[in-house]
């Protein structure tokens, strides 16, 4: 949306873009709770951690809150894995330039030692484990996710030196069920598992957007309703309907965006999606 639209509707930002800025994105009780105990517990004690559920519920914002907030730790290393399903090799070129790490690509090895000495050097300094970030974690090899199991201890399993917090859908929970996971998925002492949304809560999630973007009138109630009825739950189905409506109701200079305005832009009243129901 460029800066004439925003000015129009007297917006910040675009309250239902992906590119959210960090402070304005909401921290449901159970996000909130789960950062807290990673803050205070994970970083201190090192090991495993886990948000999992369907698309769209929210574990992307979840990670994006978590990294903020580690971010804000004095002397913490946060680093996060963009290419979650490289093969080992390449997973070792990544994590290596991430920490700042010179690997020797054919000596798997001494690569390995190289990151644990600096993964050990940051706990002396500052008494915190470094902290690895995945997102889209189950499209991790196994081969990966057993050298990340070796990578994050030492002393015979008995010192954690790294915190890993592994993020995806569903198929991330069927995949640590397999046997050759196990050792991970018995390693995992926090977790945050996103399932869908009240009707409630979706409300309050357009209410938080509206407001922190500078226009909580910008919506009718009614269609705050209809939005929330057709999202069934899910968040991200309510911003990108919600992104839709906007677009349209910019394009044919509403000020003010309502029920009408959804139907003309999405088709479908929403008796017709209850009455299938």
């Amino acid at each position: 949306m460029n800066r004439e639209l925003l000015t129009f509707y007297g917006l910040k930002w675009n309250p239902f873009a992906p590119d959210l800025p960090v402070d304005s994105l909401m921290a449901t009780a159970a996000v909130d709770s789960f950062c807290l105990r990673i803050e205070r517990h994970l970083v201190r004690h090192g090991g495993f951690a886990l948000i999992a559920g369907e698309p769209g519920t929210g574990k992307s914002v979840a990670l994006r809150l978590l990294a903020h907030r580690l971010g804000r730790c004095d002397g913490l290393r946060v680093a996060a894995i963009t290419h979650p399903s490289s093969r080992l090799s390449d997973f070792y070129r990544e994590i290596g330039e991430l920490f700042g790490v010179d690997l020797m690509y054919n000596n798997r090895w001494a690569s390995f030692k190289n990151l644990r000495r600096r993964w050990l050097a940051h706990l002396d300094d500052t008494r915190m484990r470094p902290v690895l970030l995945i997102d889209e974690a189950q499209e991790l090899l196994p081969s990966v996710f057993s050298e990340i199991r070796l990578l994050a201890s030492t002393d015979f399993d008995s010192r954690a030196i790294l915190s890993v917090i592994f993020a995806g859908d569903n198929r991330l929970l069927d995949r640590l069920r397999q046997p050759d996971l196990q050792p991970i998925a018995s390693r995992i002492r926090q977790r945050l598992l996103m399932t869908r949304a009240e009707d409630g809560e979706l409300t309050g999630l357009l209410d938080h957007l509206l407001e922190e973007a500078g226009n909580p009138a910008l919506m009718t109630a009614g269609l705050r309703d209809t939005l929330v009825a057709h999202a069934a739950g899910n968040p991200r189905a309510l911003t990108v309907m919600a992104d839709a409506v906007l677009a349209a109701g910019a394009e044919k200079d509403r000020e003010v965006l309502d029920e009408k305005l959804f139907i003309e832009t999405l088709g479908e009243a929403p008796s017709s999606r209850r009455a299938r129901r």
